[in-house]
């Protein structure tokens, strides 16, 4: 089946806060080269290559980082960038999107991928998306589904129902429920009962499915969308005037809680193998960065450590100097040169606290 009429949509224009001090506004996550020597957004471009070319690939972003993306992967027309006039919920990244695709094509599939994850098996992530646009062709919208590796408490979870088949070899099941991120012992459970996947994420549907379930579901935003959609048509550009004036009178909500929720026709690919991980947060990275015999990863970092297990060390000061730990286990330590960041790998979320803290008590110079 052809893919000529298949895109795929980047959200691109979080924050990262729980990757600060290195994310900062300026320069957030999916700008920042945490593994390799290609930033997260680079990578999401790269995984891309023989199932979408760069003019079928668009970027939803803020305005403040539009022009740094752009400089990063200079291949994607300049046009395929949607630009939010502030940051509204992923639900209004999706009605943009849509909104600019059924000017281009509104028999179109859109994949909604994410800048910031890592993903270890492209051939197999390429295989997957093959086999979504597949499903969403038969009126589903699909949502890919992490098989879990273990009682995640940090993740929100998708029960799977009955199986509506197989396409390009991949198992495909109805949705039954979206779950909040649960507490340890509903974790295990669900782990144990093979019945839920984690929640990547990452959907994909045809526009006209989306654009009906926004419309039942979120009429504000649907107006909205028809606004700039209308626009679109009679100026043949984006029509900024009008997507900032419908962002004012928006209220943030993401996809998940506004659409997929209380979606109609849901399905799901229990996608495993990929080698997923969200990079969330610091304590991430022990999964996709290389570790030393006694556990430490190091970025960027000479490191002598004496007694020292399972600890980070990342230097993005750009500044010669030795890291030297003794008879510590469990540790986050990042320099920035302005900040320096040390905490146990069991808080690490806690770092979007003191983001939180920062910004209500005068430190915006450290944002």
């Amino acid at each position: 089946m052809s893919n000529e009429h298949y895109y795929a949509v980047i959200m691109a224009g979080g924050g990262g806060t729980r990757l600060w001090p290195l994310s900062r506004r300026e320069r957030p996550k999916q700008m920042l080269t945490l593994f390799g020597d290609r930033s997260l957004f680079q990578v999401a471009v790269d995984r891309l290559d023989g199932l979408f070319p760069p003019e079928r690939i668009c970027v939803v972003t803020v305005a403040e980082q539009a022009a740094a993306l752009q400089e990063q992967v200079p291949a994607i027309p300049p046009e395929n960038y949607f630009i939010e006039p502030m940051p509204r919920g992923t639900a209004s990244v999706v009605g943009l999107a849509a909104a600019a695709l059924q000017q281009r094509a509104p028999d179109a599939v859109m994949a909604i991928l994410t800048a910031d994850h890592f993903i270890a098996d492209e051939a197999r992530f390429r295989q997957v998306l093959g086999a979504a646009a597949q499903v969403a062709r038969q009126g589903y919208l699909v949502t890919l589904g992490i098989t879990p590796t273990h009682p995640s408490t940090g993740y929100g979870y998708i029960q799977m129902g009955e199986p509506l088949g197989a396409f390009a070899g991949l198992p495909v099941h109805r949705v039954l429920k979206f779950k909040e991120k649960p507490d340890e012992a509903s974790a295990r459970a669900f782990l144990a009962d093979g019945r839920h996947v984690w929640n990547s994420g990452m959907f994909i549907w045809q526009v006209g499915d989306i654009l009906g379930e926004i419309e039942r579901q979120m009429p504000a935003l649907y107006a909205g969308v028809e606004r700039i959609s209308a626009a679109w048509s009679a100026q043949g550009a984006q029509p900024h005037a009008v997507i900032r004036a419908v962002w004012e009178g928006l209220q943030s909500q993401t996809v998940d809680y506004g659409i997929m929720e209380g979606a109609r026709q849901v399905a799901v690919i229990p996608a495993e193998g990929l080698g997923w991980n969200d990079v969330g947060s610091w304590d991430a990275l022990f999964d996709v960065l290389p570790l030393d015999e006694h556990g430490n990863a190091l970025r960027h970092a000479e490191h002598l450590g004496l007694e020292t297990g399972n600890t980070l060390v990342f230097n993005a000061a750009g500044q010669d100097r030795l890291f030297v730990t003794i008879g510590v286990e469990d540790l986050v330590l990042v320099d920035t040169g302005d900040v320096l960041l040390v905490c146990h790998r069991d808080k690490a979320q806690m770092v979007r606290d003191v983001v939180r803290s920062l910004r209500e008590n005068g430190g915006e110079r450290w944002l």
